[in-house]
């Protein structure tokens, strides 16, 4: 999850105060095993696993429980939150814009993820993140999107 859609989900907007943004941090992550496709018919993606690929992903953290019931929650019955472990890259060039290379950091760590369950709902085809963030992010981090949440 980008940390826009996770800002909006927990804390109901895209652009937290720093106070908050100080208390997470997001790297990207690469999860083996496993590979996000298209779910038919929706702007998100659905993760399964799968032993030929793997996920570029972000691993955050300082997540409360506050967090995880608002995730468990957005995310909802069609997905399954597990315990896997992924392995950490680091990012280098301009942090703002984004722009840069991925390297590994040669870290591994413990996260949680969502598996999307019912398979019969997905593509063969992979979501593609910089799609959604070109074409979909703005309408999931709109002022007026509130996730309801514990």
């Amino acid at each position: 999850m980008v940390p826009e859609v996770f800002y909006t989900v927990c804390y109901n907007t895209k652009t937290v105060p720093d106070a908050i943004a100080a208390q997470h941090t997001f790297t990207p992550a690469i999860l083996p095993g496993y590979c996000r496709r298209r779910i038919k018919w929706a702007d998100y993606p659905g993760i399964t696993e799968d032993a030929d690929h793997t996920v570029l992903g972000i691993f955050a953290t300082g997540l409360t429980r506050a967090n995880m019931g608002k995730l468990d929650h957005f995310e909802g019955a069609e997905y399954e939150r597990r315990t896997v472990k992924v392995k950490l890259l680091e990012k280098v060039g301009d942090v703002k814009t984004g722009e840069g290379n991925v390297e590994a950091a040669g870290g591994e760590r413990e996260a949680e993820v969502y598996v999307f369950m019912p398979t019969q709902h997905l593509e063969e085809k992979e979501w593609d993140l910089e799609e959604f963030r070109k074409e979909k992010l703005k309408l999931w981090t709109r002022a007026d999107l509130i996730f309801a949440g514990k």
